[in-house]
C-alpha cells in the first residue's frame, strides 16, 4: 500500500523547502504556514461525509467526542446520556446551532490517519494524535488559548482565519495548561486564513484563535507529545543514584522543622551537584527513553491474522516495516528485540538474521544467515516488524 506522504510524512505535511529546515529553524520556535495551493492534498485522509459516518454509525463513548463554543460554555451532561454514550441527536442539534465538533484522538478510529500518527512519531521520536475538529460556517470553538503540546492543522475542507498572537510561556510543560484568568493573548503578530490542503504548524505556548469563514471547516489537529531534556536529566539522576550512594542518603533529620538551618544542606547539594556533573551519563538515561518510547507503540501489524496460516516459503521476498522505530540489545536469555507493542526475545545466534532483516534491504528467508530463518521472519512478521514486499 503507497500512503500520500511516501517515504517522508513531514514533506508531506509542510512540503520539500519548509521541510528541509523546520527542525533547525521552525520546531519549538515560531509558526510556520504551508499554503500548498492545493485542496485535495489531505483530502485523502478523511472527510465531512466520514465524520458524519462516525458520528451517526458509532457508539462514541465519553471522551471519545466533545463540543465547544466561543460564545457559550458546554457540558458533556448536555450530549452525553447516563450509561456514558454520546447523544447522536444532541450533537448533531448543538453543531446546527453553531458548536463545534471535536473527535479526540481519531487515529484510533480511522485507520489511515493511524498510520499518519505512526509515520509522524518515527520523525520525531513522540507520540503523535490526531484530533477533528468539524465548524459550522462563521464559527469560532474556543477562545482565544494556547495549547501545551505542538500541532499541525491539516485544513481538510473550508476555510478558517488564524490569528497568532504572543507567547505568555516558552515551551510550556505538558500540564501546564492555559488559564483564561492569568495568560493574556499579547499583541497580534499574525493572520492568515487556511484553505483546504493547506497545513499550520503552532509551536506550544503561542496563543491562537480561529474562525470558519462562510461554510463549515474541517481539519485535523495533529499534536506532537514530545519527551523534554528534563525528563532526560530525571532519568539520568535516577540512574547515577544507582552508582552513587551520596544520593541515596537521607535528607538531613529534622529537616521538615519549621527551625530547621537550611545552610549546611544548600552546601551539600552543590557538592552532590558537582559530583553528578561529573558522574552523569547519557547512554543508559536515553536507551531507557528509548525503549520505553518503541515499547509504547502499538504493533503495526495489519493483515497478521488474516494470514496466520499462510506459510512462508524460503524464496519470499519480504522488507522492514515503514516507519518501525526497534533497538536490538543483549540480554541474559540472548539477544531482546525491543519492539513496538513489547520485546521478542531470540537466541544470540540470531543477531546477523536480525540485522539483516531489519536493515531495510528487501530479503528472503534464504538470504538470512540462521538455521531457522522462517521461523525468524514468521514472529517477525506477527509483530508487524516486517512485510511482505
Amino acid at each position: 500500500m503507497t500512503e500520500p506522504w511516501g517515504d517522508d510524512p513531514l514533506r508531506f505535511l509542510i512540503g520539500a523547502a519548509h521541510a528541509e529546515t523546520f527542525l533547525e529553524t521552525a520546531y519549538e520556535r515560531e509558526a510556520l504556514v504551508a499554503a500548498h495551493g492545493e485542496p485535495d492534498r489531505f483530502a485523502g485522509l478523511i472527510s465531512i461525509d466520514d465524520v458524519d459516518r462516525l458520528l451517526t454509525s458509532t457508539d462514541l463513548r465519553e471522551g471519545q467526542l466533545d463540543l465547544a463554543g466561543a460564545s457559550r460554555r458546554l457540558s458533556r451532561d448536555d450530549y452525553v446520556d447516563s450509561a456514558g454514550f454520546v447523544d447522536r441527536g444532541a450533537v448533531a442539534d448543538f453543531h446546527r446551532n453553531g458548536a463545534t465538533i471535536i473527535l479526540q484522538q481519531a487515529h484510533q478510529i480511522e485507520p489511515k490517519l493511524g498510520r499518519l500518527c505512526r509515520a509522524l512519531e518515527y520523525v520525531f521520536c513522540a507520540h503523535v494524535q490526531t484530533n477533528l475538529y468539524l465548524t459550522p460556517a462563521n464559527a469560532q470553538g474556543f477562545r482565544t488559548h494556547y495549547d501545551n503540546h505542538d500541532v499541525f492543522a491539516l485544513q481538510i475542507a473550508g476555510e478558517k482565519s488564524w490569528r497568532l498572537y504572543d507567547k505568555p510561556i516558552d515551551t510550556p510543560y505538558r500540564g501546564e495548561g492555559f488559564q483564561s484568568d492569568t495568560h493574556a493573548a499579547g499583541e497580534l503578530r499574525q493572520q492568515f486564513v487556511l484553505k483546504a490542503g493547506d497545513c499550520a504548524y503552532v509551536p506550544r505556548g503561542l496563543m491562537h484563535d480561529a474562525i470558519s469563514n462562510g461554510a463549515p471547516s474541517l481539519h485535523i489537529t495533529v499534536g506532537l507529545i514530545t519527551r523534554t531534556w528534563a525528563d532526560l536529566m530525571l532519568e539520568a539522576v535516577s540512574e547515577a543514584a544507582l552508582r552513587t550512594p551520596g544520593l541515596r542518603r537521607s535528607l538531613p533529620a529534622g529537616f521538615a522543622h519549621p527551625g530547621f538551618d537550611r545552610s549546611a544542606a544548600k552546601a551539600h547539594l552543590k557538592r552532590l551537584a558537582e559530583q553528578l556533573a561529573r558522574d552523569v551519563e547519557l547512554d543508559p538515561a536515553l536507551d531507557l527513553l528509548v525503549d520505553t518510547f518503541i515499547r509504547s507503540r502499538p504493533a503495526a501489524n495489519r493483515g497478521a491474522v488474516r494470514e496466520a496460516g499462510a506459510p512462508i516459503a524460503a524464496g519470499e521476498r519480504f522488507k522492514a516495516q515503514s516507519f518501525c522505530p526497534y533497538r536490538i540489545a543483549d540480554d541474559l536469555k540472548g539477544v531482546v528485540l525491543i519492539a513496538p507493542g513489547g520485546d521478542l526475545v531470540f537466541d544470540e545466534s540470531a543477531r546477523p538474521a536480525l540485522e539483516r532483516a531489519l536493515s531495510g534491504a528487501p530479503f528472503t528467508p534464504a538470504d538470512l544467515p540462521a538455521e531457522d530463518a522462517t521461523a525468524i521472519v514468521a514472529r517477525l512478521f506477527a509483530y508487524g516488524m516486517v512485510v511482505r514486499d
